[in-house]
């Protein structure tokens, strides 16, 4: 998936309390590329009973504090709740930060106030009610890896692509802090004629 995005995220949930939610959304974590997973305020008991088969555990940091204050990103880290309530951002109409960490809330819960507070936005996606933990963790990052991601078209019509996707072509470098006074040297072709 590195090969495909640039950044990085991670994945989290308050008050999780079911083993069994937490394996889908290591998992999914997992899948989708995730850089880390965190926990916050989470049952005692679930680091020994994670029922991931892919066994991110072996592959993924987790960290794991007690109250969303203990929770420390890494810089320009944005935090992204996820949440069902009117006034979130519906996640079709969300511009993913290239650095996330995306927190979701209980299973039988919301996210705290606390938690809110801390998250930089909070989007919901766009269904009629709660979808289980894991299925939600599944559509935001499948999302991101739709809005990150190189694709050929959609079609008009119903189907795949008819049309592959163009090779990438890389472009002059970008200088963003040059001495004053200074130029890039000019691109030379392999004829050694600089560039039309």
């Amino acid at each position: 998936m590195s090969d495909l995005t640039r950044g990085y995220f991670g994945v989290g949930a308050e008050g999780i309390s079911k083993p069994g939610n937490l394996g889908t959304l290591t998992r999914t974590a997992h899948a989708f590329g995730a850089s880390f997973l965190f926990l916050v305020g989470a049952y005692w008991r679930l680091r020994e009973h994670i029922s991931d088969t892919s066994k991110a555990d072996r592959s993924l940091p987790l960290f794991e504090v007690a109250s969303p204050r203990d929770l420390v990103l890494p810089r320009h880290c944005k935090l992204v709740g996820v949440e069902l309530t009117d006034e979130a951002v519906p996640l079709p109409s969300f511009r993913h930060p290239p650095y996330a960490a995306y927190v979701f809330g209980p299973e039988r819960g919301s996210l705290s106030p606390e938690m809110t507070a801390r998250c930089d936005w909070v989007v919901r996606i766009p269904t009629r009610f709660c979808v289980n933990l894991g299925i939600a963790v599944a559509i935001v990052l499948y999302d991101r890896t739709l809005s990150y991601g190189r694709w050929a078209p959609r079609p008009l019509h119903v189907g795949g692509p008819i049309e592959s996707l163009p090779p990438h072509v890389h472009g002059r470098p970008v200088f963003r802090h040059r001495p004053p006074g200074t130029m890039p040297s000019p691109v030379v072709s392999s004829e050694g004629e600089p560039p039309p």
